[in-house]
C-alpha cells in the first residue's frame, strides 16, 4: 500500500483531500500531515511517504524549497504541488523540479484521481525496476558495532535544520532504512525521537535563560516556531513561555 503525506498550512485543504478520494481502492493510505515545509522535513523520516501533496505557499519553508530538499534525499518520492491562482504561473516556472503535477486550488475529485493514477503507475514501474541497498548495507554490519559515532554526529549537528535520517545515512554511507533499523536496535529510540531530544534539551536551556521562543527555535534547528512549539510541549508537557516563566520564578525563589 502506497503511503501519502499531506503538506499544507490550511486544515480545510487537508480535510478535503482526505475525504475526496477512496484511498484504499487505489491501494493508498494517508499516513501523515504537516502544516509547513519545516514540519514536513522534520517528520518525513518517520512517515516515509511515497506520495506528497505539497502547498507551494507556506511559512518558513515553501513548497518549492521543500521539494528541492526532499527529492534530493528521497529521489523516488512522487510530489504533487498545490497552488492558488496567484501562485500558479510561479509554480509552472519551476519545471526543473521533479514534480508530476501542479494542481490549482480548489482541486476537484476527477483531477485528484487522474493525478493519483499517474502517480501509482510511476511507483509501480519503479517498484519493478528498483533495486534495494539492503544487501550492500548488510556487508557493512560487521563494521557497525557501535553507534556512538552516529549519535556524536547528531549532537554536533542538531542545530542544522536540514539534518534528518536520510542526510545522516548518506553521510555515513548507509541506506536510510538500514540506519533507521540499527539506530532503534542500539539506542531504543527511533532517529526522530533522538534528534528531538537533543533539540529539546537545548531548548530547555535557552528557556531557562529567557531566550525568546523564535530565537530558541532557530537555534535548535527548528526555524518554524509553530512546529517548535508542538515539539516543546510534547517533550516538556508545557508551552515554551510557561516553562520559561516557571524557571524564572524558580530562580527568583532561590535568590
Amino acid at each position: 500500500m502506497y503511503r501519502v503525506m499531506l503538506i499544507d498550512d490550511e486544515p480545510s485543504v487537508r480535510k478535503h483531500l482526505k475525504i475526496a478520494v477512496d484511498w484504499a481502492s487505489l491501494d493508498m493510505e494517508i499516513v501523515g500531515e504537516a502544516e509547513s515545509g519545516i514540519e514536513a522535513i522534520n517528520t518525513i523520516d518517520e512517515i516515509l511517504p511515497d506520495i506528497a501533496f505539497v502547498d507551494i505557499s507556506m511559512p518558513f519553508m515553501n513548497g518549492i524549497e521543500f521539494t528541492e530538499i526532499a527529492t534530493k534525499r528521497y529521489p523516488d518520492l512522487v510530489i504533487v504541488i498545490l497552488t492558488a491562482l496567484d501562485d500558479f504561473e510561479y509554480a509552472r516556472k519551476c519545471i526543473s523540479l521533479p514534480v508530476i503535477d501542479y494542481m490549482l486550488k480548489p482541486v476537484n475529485k476527477v483531477e485528484i484521481l487522474e493525478t493519483l493514477n499517474r502517480a501509482k503507475k510511476i511507483l509501480d514501474d519503479k517498484a519493478k525496476l528498483k533495486k534495494t541497498l539492503e544487501d550492500n548495507d548488510i556487508n557493512y554490519e560487521g563494521e557497525f558495532s557501535s553507534i556512538d559515532h552516529i549519535t556524536r554526529y547528531i549532537k554536533e549537528n542538531y542545530k542544522d535544520s536540514k539534518l534528518n535520517l536520510t542526510s545522516v545515512a548518506q553521510h555515513f554511507g548507509f541506506s536510510s532504512s538500514y540506519l533507521s533499523r540499527k539506530f532503534k536496535q542500539e539506542t531504543g529510540k527511533n532517529f526522530v525521537e533522538y534528534l528531538t531530544v537533543c533539540r529539546m534539551r537545548k531548548a530547555m536551556e535557552l528557556a531557562k535563560r529567557n531566550v525568546k521562543m523564535f530565537m530558541a527555535s532557530s537555534e535548535v534547528g527548528i526555524p518554524d516556531p509553530n512546529y517548535f512549539g508542538k515539539c516543546f510541549k510534547k517533550y516538556t508537557g508545557m508551552s515554551y513561555s510557561e516553562y520559561a516563566q516557571e524557571q524564572k520564578e524558580a530562580q527568583g525563589g532561590e535568590n
